[in-house]
Order: structure tokens, then sequence, then C-alpha cells
């Protein structure tokens, strides 16, 4: 079983949660309220683009939380997410091995 200290970043990659300050990590500040964000707990997009559970693929991943409100499915929210700082850090940093969009949703299936 992987563990991550949800807390500190223990990878050489910021994940969705530590960039975005949410708090709904396991362990978060809103947790109580929002539940645990999808993307901190979505095994299957464990090490996509280099992050923890669903940490650097949260724009395929339904239920995650942006710009203050729970966001619903991809279809719905990618253009929200294609212009956030987070996606385009992961873009930059991946370069060529960026995972598009297609290929996270089959891995996710």
């Amino acid at each position: 079983m992987l563990e991550y200290n949800f807390r500190r970043c223990d990878l050489a990659k910021m994940n969705c949660w530590e960039f975005k300050k949410c708090g709904r990590q396991p362990g978060g500040a809103k947790v109580p309220d929002l539940g645990i964000c999808p993307a901190a707990s979505e095994t299957k997009a464990q090490g996509l683009n280099g992050g923890f559970n669903g940490g650097r693929s949260c724009w395929v991943i339904t239920g995650t939380f942006c710009g203050g409100k729970v966001q619903g499915a991809f279809a719905m929210k990618m253009a929200s997410c294609t212009t956030c700082d987070f996606y385009k850090r992961v873009l930059e940093e991946e370069g060529a091995g960026f995972m598009k969009s297609k290929q996270l949703i089959e891995k996710l299936k």
C-alpha cells in the first residue's frame, strides 16, 4: 500500500491540493464540510503525470474543488481547467511526457 503524507509533499512534484491549498486532502481543513477530494483518493491515477493518486491529473476527475465550488464531469469543467495555473504548471513540468486528457481518461476506466 502506498503511503503519503498529505500535509507535506514528499514527492518532487507538487500535487493539486498542495498547489491550490484546497484543504480537501485527507486530514485537510475542509474535509468535514466538503469531503475528501476525488483527486486525492483516485488510486487508478497513481503516478500519472508524476502525481500521487490523481494529484496531477485533477482536470479529468469528477468532483474536484476549484473556483470555490465542487466541479462536475470532465466535459463540463475542461474549459476552465485548461486555464488553471496548476494545469499549466503540470503541462510545463511534464513537457513531452505530459499525458493528454484522452490518455488519462482511458487509464481511469
